[in-house]
């Protein structure tokens, strides 16, 4: 971004404006106990050029994702992106359309945000959606948040098997409103204990989430869950990846009453893990409590169709002690982008790429099966994601993939059980027959096999 700073003339100018004598005076009012006392210690200035040598040296020290084969996963994929994509959204006015406050200059974006939610309604199978979120972390943050609050109850369920990026999200996020968190334990075949779960779920739960597919990649018994949540007078929040909605049923099938997750894998690019989008979903009788703004479209007095702002519940919209969040934007720009990837694909599209995810990770798991020395703890229904077990740190042979080229997977030591050989495997449709092949090579050179 260009930076030009101010002259003297310019700064005596200013200080003569609002009757200031120097620069010093505008800070009186600190006291000496918060004050440096000395001029800051910086080396001298370099020229411009200079500046953009050091600039892309620093820069020439990244890896580019496009130069490594990634496994990686746990909520950020990755995934094929259409050429069409780019060349839409990086036309001028998508690309510098801001917060559409005024509705009649509005038109297209207010129109790109509201098939967004139509499409996120469509793929949770509830009935409204809101213009996006952050991210899916934030997204169950809002959800839990709105749940204690229309259940009026102080404490909710998070599963042992959630991605751990989300629980300390939502810890953060709740630890500021008094919501207590409990922890349902996980069962020996690496998806939620119901019989725990049962026990946990009583009177004093406001919401029970469930992960499906969970953090080790594993379908939960997603139907059970519900129930037991239900059974207990508490609001079902389900944490989805969107790409396995083309397979698995819907959070409305199952009875959840939100839904949330990340649509990353929806034609937007990894890049240093973010920025992400999330989506949030809800049934009809929470629209209300919903974070944000919702999109809605109407009828002029001429009968022409127009798209507006229909819920702005923030507080900057609204009295504060009326506002359900202090969430301050929608991601505009990654809402396009996963809209137009969704629109390409259609419907029979998405199936189409669920199940490209779907034979991947059999294939990955044929492959996995006859190295000697590997097994697979959790043999389950999984989507596009599960765990090796290695007789040898995990982290070591991450390690020793990516000196040629591959990026292994995620260590799990220490997550819910886990040890230092297990390796969080994710396989998308970008991934090849050949890479899958080489995969398994690499375990069987690293194990000695």
């Amino acid at each position: 971004m260009p930076y030009t700073p101010h002259t003297p003339d310019d700064v005596r100018e200013m200080l003569a404006v609002i009757g200031a004598r120097d620069v010093e005076e505008l800070f009186v009012s600190l006291p000496d106990s918060v004050r440096l006392g000395r001029k800051l210690d910086l080396p001298a200035g370099k020229s411009e050029e200079e500046v953009r040598w050091a600039m892309t040296a620093l820069a020439a020290r990244n890896v580019s994702q496009d130069a490594l084969v990634s496994f990686l996963g746990g909520g950020v994929y990755d995934a094929i992106i259409p050429a069409a994509i780019d060349a839409i959204v990086q036309r001028s006015e998508f690309l510098t359309a801001y917060t559409p406050y005024q509705p009649e200059v509005s038109q297209g974006t207010l129109q790109a945000i509201y098939e967004w939610q139509t499409y996120i309604t469509r793929l949770t199978g509830l009935a409204v959606a809101n213009a996006s979120l952050y991210d899916g972390a934030t997204a169950l943050g809002e959800a839990l948040a709105a749940a204690t609050a229309h259940r009026r109850r102080r404490k909710v369920v998070l599963p042992g098997l959630l991605n751990p990026r989300y629980r300390r999200v939502v810890a953060t996020m709740l630890g500021g409103i008094g919501i207590e968190i409990v922890t349902a334990p996980q069962a020996a075949d690496g998806t939620t204990d119901v019989a725990a779960l049962q026990a946990l779920a009583d009177d004093s739960i406001a919401a029970v989430v469930i992960q499906n597919p969970n953090y080790l990649g594993r379908i939960e018994p997603t139907e059970t869950l519900a129930e037991v949540a239900r059974h207990a007078g508490a609001l079902v929040v389900a944490v989805v990846n969107p790409v396995s909605l083309a397979l698995l049923k819907t959070p409305g099938e199952y009875g959840a009453d939100l839904a949330v997750g990340e649509a990353q894998p929806l034609g937007i690019p990894c890049s240093y893990g973010g920025p992400l989008l999330g989506f949030y979903a809800s049934s009809d009788a929470l629209k209300r409590r919903m974070p944000g703004r919702v999109v809605g479209r109407t009828t002029d007095t001429e009968g022409r169709e127009g798209y507006v702002l229909t819920l702005q519940t923030r507080e900057q919209h609204i009295r504060r002690e009326k506002a359900t969040s202090n969430i301050c934007t929608n991601q505009g720009l990654n809402a396009l982008r996963a809209t137009v990837y969704l629109a390409l694909l259609g419907a029979e599209g998405l199936r189409e790429l669920g199940e490209a995810n779907l034979t991947r990770a059999a294939a990955l798991r044929e492959t996995i099966a006859a190295v000697p020395g590997v097994t697979l703890p959790f043999p389950g229904p999984v989507f596009n994601e599960q765990v090796i077990r290695l007789e040898r740190p995990a982290a070591a042979f991450h390690a020793f993939a990516h000196t040629r080229g591959v990026l292994a997977g995620i260590p799990l030591d220490g997550f819910a059980g886990c040890g230092e050989g297990d390796l969080l495997v994710a396989v998308t449709e970008k991934r090849t027959a050949a890479e899958i092949v080489q995969y398994g090579e690499l375990l069987r050179e690293f194990c000695g096999a």
